[in-house]
């Protein structure tokens, strides 16, 4: 199981506002994908609109050989999770009963193994125990990002389309780097994509296979964060002076602001 997605002209509004604008994009397994933007350019929505969680007032999402809306509820659980921007619990639950939530479409008799292995591999294993709502807010992405993950594995590690809105807004350095390195690490096995939304631009930059950059509800500018994050596209797009600087040992793009 290793569905490419696609978005054929996606059209979205608000009142007279376009939001998305005729955006068509192809996702392909193994990729870790980032979307940028200068805030209200959309990505969010169109982050939404790829999940199904809006519908389109033009244009469809497929999720390999099928429309996304033709999709049975569980076969589609089974490969496409999302990891939102607030997550709220408004009552007591174990940070594990949490986690134990992404098991809902897969039976019961492996979910143990499986939730404990996610929250190892995210640093969240020693919260297993405790109030959801006592953690903090980094604490809590964490115990998301384990959810999201044992909603996506399988027998032999996960598979499929994890979505994720701004997935390390309250994590300090250390469990940004670790977070999305390990996002990155798990698609390298060719059957686990992960589309971000991410303000980060270095982030972005570091652990993407493909950046999308969109603006206004536009895809403007598409392709390895070294084609899409040049002084010129950034510069126009964002509006800020910016310096882009390219270290020979990484390879990848690092933005810093202008004095």
């Amino acid at each position: 199981m290793s569905d490419s997605m696609q978005a054929r002209g996606l059209r979205f509004s608000h009142g007279t506002r376009a939001l998305i604008d005729d955006v068509s994009i192809n996702l392909q397994p193994g990729e870790m994908i980032s979307l940028i933007g200068p805030n209200g350019a959309g990505k969010s929505t169109l982050l939404r609109l790829l999940t199904g969680f809006l519908m389109p007032e033009a244009g469809e999402c497929w999720l390999g050989d099928r429309p996304l809306n033709d999709w049975p509820r569980e076969p589609l659980a089974q490969r496409r999770a999302v990891m939102r921007q607030q997550n709220s619990v408004t009552f007591p639950l174990p940070a594990e009963e949490v986690v134990a939530m992404g098991r809902a479409p897969w039976p019961a008799s492996k979910s143990k193994v499986v939730i404990e292995e996610v929250m190892h591999i995210t640093g969240s294993l020693e919260l297993a125990k405790r109030d959801y709502r006592s953690l903090s807010g980094g604490e809590q992405q964490r115990v998301q990002l384990a959810r999201v993950l044992a909603q996506l594995w399988h027998d032999d590690g996960p598979r499929g389309w994890l979505f994720l809105d701004e997935p390390t807004s309250a994590l300090d350095l250390y469990w940004q780097q670790y977070s999305l390195r390990l996002l990155h690490k798990l698609t390298r096995n060719g059957r686990f994509s992960v589309c971000t939304v991410l303000h980060d631009l270095n982030l972005a930059s570091l652990w993407s296979d493909r950046i999308l950059l969109l603006h206004q509800g536009k895809l403007v500018a598409q392709g390895s964060p070294a084609e899409v994050m040049t002084e010129t596209t950034l510069t126009r797009w964002y509006q800020a002076e910016l310096h882009v600087v390219m270290p020979q040992e990484q390879g990848r793009p690092q933005i810093q602001l202008r004095a």
